[in-house]
């Protein structure tokens, strides 16, 4: 199933809305293009209905995206589900692990840099069917990089760039599990 065709949520749904509401106030929508399409995007089902109303529309998303710092001392660190892919990541954990699931997530860009500086702890990255890892980046003293994905990535497929230190643990690079139901 392609992106467009996944279905949308509310909050995806008001996002593009402001982003309508934002290009009419500065006057690249009149009034009447604004309330058709605010009613289309307020409808939608899927990404597709939802890409169609802004495509005429520049992209207004803030330029701090490109870039995000995950912090954590203790405990456990995790992004998983649907959440927002910055062009590079920076991971810091002191003590505890880092899950990091992009199986799921949202990439707008065809490389992702993640730059992970760990003390006592590991991560584990699961990437996207077709994506691929280089982890040649990532030193440990007490660890060691694991990765069981391909180094060269589909065609439109995201490529995840891995590097930093650990002092005790590593790091592990991996494709979802696959789910087998029985009937």
């Amino acid at each position: 199933m392609s992106e467009l065709q996944m279905r949308v949520s509310d909050e995806d749904r008001e996002r593009t809305a402001q982003r309508l509401q934002h290009a009419f106030a500065e006057g690249r929508l009149t009034q009447m293009e604004l309330e058709d399409r605010l009613e289309l995007a307020l409808g939608a089902k899927i990404y597709g209905d939802l890409a169609g109303l802004v495509s005429d529309l520049p992209d207004d998303r803030p330029p701090a995206r490109d870039v995000i710092e995950l912090e954590a001392k203790n405990g456990h660190l995790k992004r998983s589900g649907d959440w927002l892919v910055p062009r590079r990541l920076r991971v810091t954990s002191k003590h505890g692990s880092v899950d990091l699931d992009l199986s799921e997530a949202v990439i707008d860009h065809p490389v992702v840099e993640i730059e992970l500086n760990l003390t006592y702890g590991s991560a584990r990255i699961t990437l996207p069917e077709g994506a691929a890892a280089n982890v040649d980046g990532f030193q440990s003293d007490w660890g060691r990089a694991n990765s069981g994905v391909s180094h060269r990535s589909s065609p439109g497929s995201v490529q995840v760039v891995i590097s930093g230190r650990s002092k005790y643990g590593g790091v592990t690079v991996r494709y979802p599990r696959k789910r087998w139901f029985t009937q």
